[in-house]
């Protein structure tokens, strides 16, 4: 499957987001983005894989180089900064709740990260998250009702959208 032109993947969003919030270099992202980084403990990506999303929204003219410095081994490092396109697009999708269940522990919880790193309010996403969860709360309990619903995929997909929903009205009662 080929994505469009406007689509970014996450990692890409993760890079933007980072970038967005201050201006950087490549080495401090694929730090953070380290399993043991401080968004990398929600998506994580290898210094090659950082680079590659780097290059990326460099060529769809969503971040641009600002300066160079010194990096601690030598050479010279290049920092990047949002562009007004890249700060529009990733505020937009900031703003849009995850469009499945099975993507919230990466996608909402990144978005979450990105947004009050960036000083974006969450109320907005959360209140259309809850009504999607919520959605998906009632479809599981249309299928565990019907006959026959002795079904474990069925089962998970109730125990999960639940712990969402409660997850997502947990987040929505601290802002």
């Amino acid at each position: 499957m080929s994505r469009g032109e406007g689509d970014l993947l996450l990692g890409e969003w993760a890079c933007l987001g980072i970038i967005a919030a201050a201006p950087t270099h490549g080495f401090a992202i694929a730090q953070r983005l380290r399993p043991e980084g401080d968004l990398g403990r929600v998506w994580s990506l290898s210094r090659a894989l950082t680079y590659r999303a780097i290059d990326q929204l460099a060529a769809r003219g969503l971040v641009a180089p600002v300066a160079t410095e010194a990096g601690v081994a030598g050479g010279q490092r290049t920092v990047l900064a949002a562009t007004a396109d890249g700060r529009a697009r990733l505020r937009a999708w900031l703003a849009e709740p995850v469009a499945h269940l099975r993507d919230l522990r990466s996608e909402l919880l990144l978005k979450l990260l990105l947004s009050a790193e960036n000083g974006v309010a969450t109320r907005q996403l959360l209140e259309g998250q809850r009504q999607v969860v919520q959605q998906a709360v009632q479809q599981a309990a249309v299928s565990l009702a019907e006959p026959g619903a002795d079904d474990v995929v069925a089962m998970w997909r109730d125990e999960a959208s639940q712990a969402a929903l409660r997850f997502v009205d947990r987040a929505l009662a601290r802002r």
